[in-house]
């Protein structure tokens, strides 16, 4: 890529610009490239093994459905401010998969709240005391409440470690957003058993069935990317697994004993807590010398996504926030230097992000400053950069696509071939526009980030909305100017070169109206009546997740049945 830059680039190009570009380029690629490579590992891995799963996961991991369990696991859901309904609904379907004899007894369900909200906190105990009182006997359930969230999620962990850590072997942790079906989690924990030196167990995480727009584009894309992302990741990370907080199990005695968070110092001598804790917490386990691993297999593991771009932007800001902590770990001593590689590459993830923007304006100024465009860039090299980079960047979609294409029994779990074509479709281009719209929230937020701005972790709106065009102009304002500002430049100077730039720009351009179209309830109960963007959940519901009265599952009753594909 950088020799592709080098060739792009006329001989007549200022020094100085050359070799910014150059390092700006430079910033983005550790996620690119990485994210490329894992895509190609993964999709050759689900085409050409027969076992894909074993192909990446040891021999022992390899376990039946039949094995007992001797192991005393602990279920962790914590929870904020979050109206106790939705987890009701979500805990109750779980527990009754759990509550089979030979199982119930070997789990223990703790909900472990941080509410500040004293109504909300009111709800909380009387709906998980009638829990307790409906479940006694069959699963253990154990509620309580904070008075304050000091370390956030995990410092909720760790004081249940300190209080009853030492009752358990294992423990399973939820968000309030997940699901996983008694099935998987039996599963999972049965991998644990078999295999001592198994210190975090991640299992792979799919969004459930929504009725908002925004949610069936945005987890579409994320379905298709995760299925080889993450099994070419899982190949070669192989015992230095990630750790994404949720629906996963971890080992409790060498957690508890190695996986403390370190504090942080700020420049005022203020001490900070880490807000990303997942992926320090997978580190240190691994520097303990026990493994951290994932299972690259969809088996009945989901969560909610957001609902809007608004909401997605809120959630995506403060995982920015978190991993950009982890440059002041990287010398943390005894890790590994797949560990280390990891905490950099979690931090170019963002970072990446100022760099595009930075290109995208240095490289219009330079252009539009230009009387002849072959005097700052080649066109032939500079349309094969431009190709290679929306290869790089979205091949994980694009190997997912394929591998569901060359299956047959794939396509039809999607709806078959052209209906997945139709949906794949819809979502590079959504796609396309949001990429560009998330650069310049990610470097927003550093700027402001390195300005002092200060930033933490707040409960987002889970149900559908409607993001209003006031709303969404005092939002994306500044997106919308960055690319009238670009486009005008460069219509005015250079126009044959327009429509190529607005592979980018328009994500800019139309940032307020795809707010405000993504969130309108009837453009997500069209694409359900038409079968659009439909998860292999909507296509062919289990039993567990009719049981939880998805609205987007009630929705698909209420539809004309389409014709078979």
């Amino acid at each position: 890529m950088l020799w592709l830059m080098h060739e792009a680039l006329s001989p007549e190009t200022p020094t100085v610009l050359y070799v910014t570009l150059m390092v700006l380029l430079g910033f983005t690629l550790p996620w690119m490239v990485v994210g490329f490579w894992n895509a190609v590992i993964g999709l050759l891995l689900c085409q050409l093994s027969t076992e894909p799963t074993a192909s990446v996961l040891p021999r022992e991991m390899d376990i039946t459905d039949t094995e007992p369990l001797t192991t005393s696991t602990a279920i962790l859901l914590c929870i904020r401010n979050e109206t106790p309904e939705r987890i009701e609904r979500n805990l109750e379907t779980m527990l009754k998969g759990l509550a089979a004899p030979g199982i119930g007894e070997h789990f223990h369900l703790y909900v472990l709240s941080d509410t500040s909200d004293s109504g909300i906190a009111e709800q909380e105990q009387a709906c998980f005391d009638s829990m307790q009182r409906r479940w006694n006997n069959r699963v253990g359930i154990t509620y309580r409440c904070r008075t304050d969230n000091t370390g956030y999620k995990a410092g909720n962990i760790a004081e249940f470690c300190q209080r009853w850590g030492a009752q358990h072997d294992f423990a399973l942790t939820l968000d309030v957003d997940s699901f996983m079906t008694s099935g998987a989690i039996v599963r999972l924990v049965r991998m644990m058993q078999a295999s001592p030196r198994l210190g975090i167990l991640q299992g792979l995480v799919v969004g459930l069935p929504s009725t908002s727009a925004f949610t069936r584009l945005f987890q579409y894309g994320m379905r298709l990317g995760m299925r080889s992302f993450t099994m070419g990741s899982a190949w070669w990370q192989a015992d230095c697994g990630p750790y994404w907080g949720h629906n996963a199990v971890i080992r409790l005695a060498p957690f508890i004993e190695h996986c403390e968070l370190p504090a942080l110092t700020s420049r005022d001598g203020t001490t900070r807590h880490i807000l990303s804790h997942d992926q320090v917490e997978a580190v240190l386990m691994r520097r303990a010398g026990f493994e951290v691993r994932v299972f690259p297999q969809e088996d009945e593991s989901w969560e909610e996504n957001p609902t809007t771009l608004s909401e997605y932007i809120g959630r995506d800001l403060r995982w920015c926030a978190g991993n950009l902590q982890y440059i002041h770990l990287l010398t943390l001593p005894g890790l590994k230097f797949m560990n280390r590689y990891q905490l950099a590459l979690a931090i170019f993830m963002f970072l990446g992000s100022p760099a595009w923007i930075a290109m995208l304006i240095l490289g219009t100024l330079a252009l539009s400053l230009t009387p002849n465009a072959a005097d700052f860039a080649h066109s032939a090299e500079s349309l094969t950069l431009l190709i290679f980079a929306l290869l790089m960047w979205y091949l994980p979609k694009i190997a997912g696509a394929v591998d569901v294409l060359l299956r047959k029994e794939e396509r039809a779990r999607f709806g078959g071939g052209w209906r997945f074509g139709l949906s794949l479709t819809l979502e590079m281009l959504f796609s396309i526009l949001m990429t560009p719209i998330t650069w310049l929230n990610h470097t927003i937020f550093i700027v402001g980030l390195v300005l002092g701005k200060k930033a933490g972790w707040t409960a987002q709106t889970r149900d559908d909305h409607t993001i209003a065009l006031s709303d969404a102009v005092r939002q994306f304002w500044p997106h919308t100017l960055l690319g009238l500002v670009l486009s005008g430049l460069l219509l005015a100077t250079h126009p044959a070169v327009l429509p190529y730039a607005l592979i980018f720009f328009s994500g800019l351009l139309l940032s307020i109206p795809l707010a405000v179209l993504t969130s309108l309830p009837g453009l997500g109960r069209w694409m359900i009546a038409n079968r659009l963007l439909s998860l292999p959940e909507e296509i062919n519901p289990p039993e567990a997740l009719l049981a939880l009265d998805l609205k987007a599952l009630n929705l698909l009753q209420t539809v004309r049945p389409p014709q078979q594909p």
